[in-house]
């Protein structure tokens, strides 16, 4: 059976918010947390973008849960080695429970320097490099490196947990998927596709965690919930690779246009019909997921809360 957990949305709410979302997630019985890292929210109606390392300090003292991010990308508007350093810092206050999720990143985050964007093909081979530097310095021996993509000179990490940082890869395709059951040590991803989580397996992948992610809105008027997604999240039904190229949030609002209320009725999951979350989550479950997370879109936490701790979570635990 897998374990669930709470998603922390970096985009949507600020530090304090999140703070006290992850305290009423741990005491719904929610298992572990993710978290967002983004620069700019997705759109500005979102609103919301803390820098995600201080976050998680702030969660390891809050909270006893668990704390993944999904995803960091180390390879452009962060250079891997100083990412080491944030994860090896969170990997310590949390007292090893931490996971450094990592992916190949958006314009929308990682152009802010004015850095080329680099194709698929390339972020692909970047992230595999980064990932290298990383679990060698995790190591807290001295690191120098001349890759074709970073540089280290007479690197050390002085704080570092008593075991390597884990990193989980994202992927999206099989291209990213066949490198996550290469190098990763887990996988991370947040469609509930079983021949996704089979390519990772059988390509390396083994017994390693598997973890999905989705999003709903829960709230007692369902046509409310639907104009609340569409406000607020429309941009997750944008098609293809818009999601990894436009490089800024007006260009998502601009984008997002196409995307019609009843796309997002159709496609999420709005309201509180318990049987429509637990398919939800279920979905996941069914493709072989080991940890499943869900954030909660509309402004009722404290009813979504509620509303899982004592309808939703019970059902998915006595499905098994």
């Amino acid at each position: 059976m897998p374990e669930y957990g709470y998603f922390l949305s970096c985009e949507q709410y600020g530090p304090a918010e999140l703070i006290e979302q992850a305290r009423m997630a741990e005491q719904a019985g929610f298992r572990s947390l993710w978290i967002s890292d983004h620069y700019h929210p997705w759109t500005d109606e979102q609103g919301q973008s803390p820098f995600v390392w201080s976050v998680i300090g702030a969660l390891s003292e809050a909270v006893s849960l668990p704390v993944e991010t999904a995803v960091t990308c180390p390879t452009v508007r962060m250079h891997p080695a100083v990412v080491a350093q944030a994860a090896a810092t969170s990997a310590v206050m949390s007292q090893g429970r931490f996971r450094l999720g990592v992916g190949t990143g958006e314009a929308l985050n990682e152009h802010i320097l004015g850095d080329a964007w680099p194709p698929a093909r390339v972020r692909l081979e970047m992230l595999e490099e980064a990932i290298r530097v990383m679990r060698r310095l995790f190591t807290g021996e001295e690191v120098n490196h001349h890759g074709t993509h970073y540089t280290v000179e007479n690197a050390r990490l002085y704080t570092v947990p008593d075991e390597p940082v884990p990193i989980d890869v994202s992927g999206f395709g099989p291209a990213a998927t066949e490198l996550a059951a290469r190098v990763g040590d887990g996988y991370v991803t947040t469609m509930p596709d079983a021949s996704m989580v089979e390519q990772y397996r059988e390509g390396g992948g083994g017994g390693k965690p598997v973890s999905g992610g989705t999003k709903v809105c829960y709230g007692t008027d369902r046509d409310e919930c639907v104009r609340t997604v569409h406000r607020l999240w429309a941009n997750e039904l944008l098609p293809g690779e818009l999601g990894q190229v436009l490089p800024s949030p007006k260009h998502f609002e601009q984008a997002q246009s196409l995307v019609t209320e009843d796309m997002v009725a159709e496609s999420r999951v709005c309201g509180d019909d318990v049987d429509e979350h637990v398919a939800e989550l279920k979905q996941f479950s069914d493709a072989g997921f080991d940890l499943v997370y869900v954030n909660q879109i509309g402004p009722d936490l404290r009813g979504f809360f509620d509303f899982y701790r004592t309808k939703v979570l019970p059902q998915l635990q006595q499905a098994g």
